[in-house]
């Protein structure tokens, strides 16, 4: 490798784990901001100025290289991407922060592989390899020390019951992600605009109509207008930047970094404490959830859509 070649790959790792470490800083800036906006309402606000965001990229490179319009099927299957990606899965990570700890959530989430290559026998009839089993197994076992025993608080139960729905919502996501992309007839960019404009919209409705839209402080603005611009429209042309040097398995393992910031965040300054038995748990359910990630064959389809991670 030259000397070019290795600095522009030390350089696209750096840019990498920047990127991965503010989508984990979106936990806990969400966490903050749920205290005065909706779930629901916070994350359609987020993902819409997201939308508006990519827009003028998707035009740019419209410009650029001008594309048929999209077939109907093609288009069908992007809206249905966004609401799997956005409109269920992220409005599901925001209302179970607003029941849950941001680091209990996070173990509940890193089950997204799991289930990506569960339902990948079934859809794709891939099946898992031997180390995917194991861990599988270990990341399910983690998951039992973690929460045993199983606490009964109403609040808890939903924000498990919810997770379990997004977590589900995001694996389907993967897996139709995967159809879309594999073809290379659409612009990875087009995707991201086309899906998470009709997701975010959706999102933001179900949002004001059924929580309304409360009197917003000015930093509850910041806040909103950081996770859009920053954590989501810079952080996603930033990733698609290191995706031109880093290999699908090395952007996978930089993306399960977020997994170990997100508690080492949530304590430092949420103030969540981990036991002893829950620091455990939560170790063996992410090295679990690494090594589902690593051999897993929808990788490629993982590291376009974990892009859109908080």
């Amino acid at each position: 490798m030259s000397i070019h070649s290795t600095a522009s790959h030390t350089r696209s790792v750096l840019v990498a784990l920047f990127v991965v470490f503010l989508w984990a800083t979106s936990w806990v800036l969400i966490k903050v901001g749920l205290e005065e906006i909706p779930a629901l309402t916070f994350a359609g606000l987020r993902y819409t100025l997201a939308f508006v965001c990519l827009v003028p990229f998707a035009l740019a490179r419209q410009l650029r290289a001008p594309q048929r319009a999209l077939p109907w099927q093609a288009l069908m299957q992007l809206l249905g991407l966004g609401v799997l990606l956005y409109t269920v899965t992220q409005g599901a990570l925001f209302v179970a922060l607003a029941y849950l700890p941001a680091v209990t959530a996070n173990l509940l989430w890193s089950f997204s592989t799991v289930a990506v290559a569960l339902l990948g026998i079934i859809a794709l009839s891939e099946r898992p390899s031997r180390l995917q089993w194991l861990g599988i197994a270990l990341a399910s076992l983690g998951a039992i020390v973690y929460f045993y025993p199983v606490a009964s608080a109403q609040g808890r139960l939903i924000g498990i019951g919810v997770s379990i729905t997004g977590v589900l919502a995001n694996a389907c996501a993967v897996i139709l992600g995967r159809g879309v992309n594999r073809s290379g007839q659409i612009h990875p960019v087009v995707v991201t605009a086309v899906s998470m404009g009709a997701g975010s919209l959706a999102l933001l409705v179900i949002g004001l109509s059924t929580q309304g839209l409360p009197t917003i402080s000015a930093s509850g603005w910041a806040i909103v207008v950081w996770l859009a611009v920053v954590n989501t429209a810079l952080a996603f042309t930033l990733w698609n930047y290191t995706l031109r040097t880093l290999s699908a398995a090395q952007s996978s393992i930089i993306n399960s970094t977020m997994l170990i910031w997100i508690p080492v965040l949530a304590v430092i300054f949420l103030g969540e404490i981990i036991s002893p038995r829950g620091g455990l748990g939560l170790t063996m359910a992410v090295i679990g959830a690494l090594m589902v990630q690593l051999r897993s064959p929808l990788r490629v389809a993982q590291r376009f859509l974990q892009s859109e991670e908080p």
